[in-house]
């Protein structure tokens, strides 16, 4: 395949799987600002709710990025249905889990709320969003392990006009059941509902009309587990540090931590972007190893990684033209913006390493390769990222030493994924790794 089929391949699953990757959190700017409308404690009830209900949804990422490879692989070695099935069974595991938090969810939003509010007033509302909310759970699941196994097939539009149509039907729902209709917070709750049911649904039919067998496959789940119990383990190391992060940044002072979370929030973004790029690597890196071809595959990974590179160097620019304006959508405040322009250097130099190591990533997962991602990222967090930001804050370095800390952890993983990528250990054929 030349270079130019190979780009276009991989903008023709990345540029639809960034629409859906960023679907979702449009959705909950336009939820926020119809919430915001109604006063400080119903937004603060959202803040809280949607904090604990965030961890569903990174459960659906990790189940999709889980899906994604195995049914790629599938896929690459001319067997359609059998990468379906692997839609399928994580489908099952998908609407279970999900279930288990909608049920769990209406004992336990009470208690969380309270741990998490302090303010009675803000618990109690945060409480009656998340139990309505948690509703949700087994269709936002359902459309995470569908995005899973329509990647994998290299099915990219069924679902940019499953979850596109879904978020979209909800934006036009939420201010009218939160404002004519009368139900204020809860009516919130239900247009979130109706989202991730509705897209929930489109993939559940989508499996109907596939001609498989419906029967669970133990075997299969329990393989798609433990690939899960790794990219669970890998992302509780980022949790972790971004927590720790922020908690650093607090110790300075309430200036120090809104800079802080300026140019973090910026980075998620732009991590969410490079994600597109990484969901490629994942279906494309998969079927070519699925199909034998180990060298096919190291082409691949040069290409996306060269790719990820440029998108990072792009960010880079477009982040360091912007340092003057940027940070001033956010806040006003003078010793706020001050502290962002701080982080802000580290911030923009950080960028093409960045894209490389998201695209990395991807190539990896799309592997199968997610023991050695595990391990790297446990030992780049407890053996680099942490000891940097607690120096940090002990030799009084502020927020420079925190964003410093921050890119040592982005450069470790850089080196040992270039290095990962060069011995070719990752690049096992065959259907399943």
């Amino acid at each position: 395949m030349d270079t130019a089929t190979t780009s276009r391949k991989i903008a023709g699953l990345a540029l639809p799987a960034l629409v859906v990757l960023a679907a979702e959190p449009l959705y909950v700017l336009v939820d926020t600002a119809v919430v915001g409308h109604l006063g400080s404690v119903p937004l603060a009830a959202v803040a809280v709710g949607g904090t604990v209900l965030t961890m569903a949804a990174w459960l659906g990422t990790i189940l999709a990025y889980g899906t994604t490879g195995r049914a790629a692989r599938r896929f690459g070695a001319g067997d359609r249905a059998a990468a379906v099935q692997e839609g399928l069974q994580a489908s099952w595991l998908a609407f279970s889990t999900g279930v288990v938090i909608a049920i769990g969810m209406q004992a336990a939003a009470g208690p969380l709320a309270r741990a998490l509010a302090g303010n009675p007033e803000i618990a109690g509302a945060a409480a009656q969003w998340m139990r309505v909310a948690a509703i949700g759970a087994p269709g936002l699941l359902l459309a995470a392990a569908g995005n899973g196994w329509m990647r994998g097939v290299q099915d990219t539009r069924r679902p940019l006009r499953f979850v596109l149509g879904a978020n979209l039907l909800s934006a036009a729902l939420c201010p009218i059941l939160v404002y004519p209709a009368g139900l204020g917070l809860v009516g919130s709750a239900i247009a979130n509902v109706v989202a991730q049911t509705v897209s929930g649904v489109c993939f559940a039919v989508a499996l109907l009309r596939e001609d498989i067998s419906w029967r669970p496959h133990l075997r299969v789940i329990g393989e798609q587990l433990r690939m899960g119990r790794d990219l669970l383990i890998r992302g509780g190391a980022f949790q972790l540090s971004f927590l720790s992060a922020t908690t650093v940044a607090a110790r300075f002072g309430t200036a120090t931590v809104a800079g802080h979370q300026i140019a973090m929030q910026l980075f998620f973004f732009t991590a969410l972007v490079l994600d597109a790029v990484a969901i490629a690597a994942q279906s494309l890196v998969g079927a070519a190893l699925g199909a034998g071809d180990a060298a096919g595959a190291r082409v691949l990974a040069r290409r996306i990684a060269f790719i990820g590179v440029v998108c990072g160097v792009a960010f880079a620019v477009v982040i360091a033209a912007g340092s003057g304006v940027v940070p001033r959508l956010f806040s006003s405040d003078t010793a706020v913006l001050d502290q962002a322009g701080v982080a802000w250097p580290w911030f923009v130099a950080m960028q093409p390493v960045a894209g490389l190591v998201f695209a990395l990533d991807g190539v990896l997962i799309g592997a199968g390769d997610v023991r050695y991602l595990r391990d790297l990222t446990v030992v780049a967090a407890l053996g680099f990222f942490l000891p940097a930001i607690w120096t940090a804050y002990v030799l009084d370095w502020g927020l420079a030493g925190i964003w410093a800390g921050l890119t040592l952890f982005v450069v470790v993983r850089c080196v040992a994924l270039l290095m990962r990528l060069r011995t070719g250990g990752w690049a096992v054929v065959g259907a399943v790794r």
